[in-house]
This record gives C-alpha cells, sequence and structure tokens, in this order.
C-alpha cells in the first residue's frame, strides 16, 4: 500500500481549483490511461485548438501535466511525481472514466491524427 502524501493547504487548493473547471478535469481524466495530443483533446472536447492549448497551459504551468515533443506535435502526460498525483488519482476514482471518448476517436481513424 502506497503511504499517504500531505500537501499543505495552498497547492491543493491551487489543485483543487484548476480541476474544478469541467475542460481541464476531462483533460485530466482523459491523460489517466496515458498520453494525449493537442489534436485528439480538440477532436474529444470539441473546441478550438487554441482553448484546448489555454486550459493545457495552466495545467502545464501548475507542473500537473508534462509535455513531450515529436516533431511539431505535443503530447502531454500526467506528472505522476506531482505532489498532488495521488489526491488526483483519487478524485478521478469519483467520475465517470474517459477511455471511451478516446476508443471513439480511435474507431473514427482520429486516435493520434498527428503522428
Amino acid at each position: 500500500m502506497m503511504e499517504k502524501t500531505v500537501i499543505d493547504i495552498e497547492p491543493a487548493a491551487s489543485v483543487l481549483k484548476l480541476l474544478g473547471d469541467k475542460t481541464r478535469l476531462t483533460i485530466i481524466g482523459l491523460l489517466k490511461d496515458g498520453e494525449c495530443c493537442v489534436c485528439e483533446f480538440v477532436e474529444v472536447l470539441q473546441m478550438s485548438q487554441p482553448s484546448v492549448s489555454q486550459h493545457l497551459r495552466k495545467l502545464r504551468d501548475a507542473e500537473l501535466v508534462k509535455e513531450r515533443k515529436k516533431g511539431q506535435w505535443v503530447f502531454y502526460s500526467l506528472n505522476s511525481d506531482h505532489d498532488a498525483f495521488l489526491m488526483i488519482e483519487e478524485i478521478l476514482t469519483f467520475i465517470p472514466e474517459q477511455k471511451e471518448k478516446l476508443s471513439e476517436l480511435e474507431k473514427k481513424g482520429l486516435r493520434i491524427c498527428c503522428d
């Protein structure tokens, strides 16, 4: 069993504030099972690329997500080294799985369309 990490109120409140946004919570839920490209978020969330990038920037600035560049594309993943990672994982157990949204993308041939 993993040892519980206690984090201070301020950082916890900041993380909870970020995850209080439906779009950002969905993004975190999508990243639970692996990395995603911006183009996949655009498709799943039905939002413009600049809007998605704005949400990702906030998550990246808070170090909740990491980015990996591959050519001109940027792939995002959860930052498992973040102090609040265990709290985030726990929060994700209370929301619906997001895997289905990525499966739908795959069926449409749009999964990782930017490779």
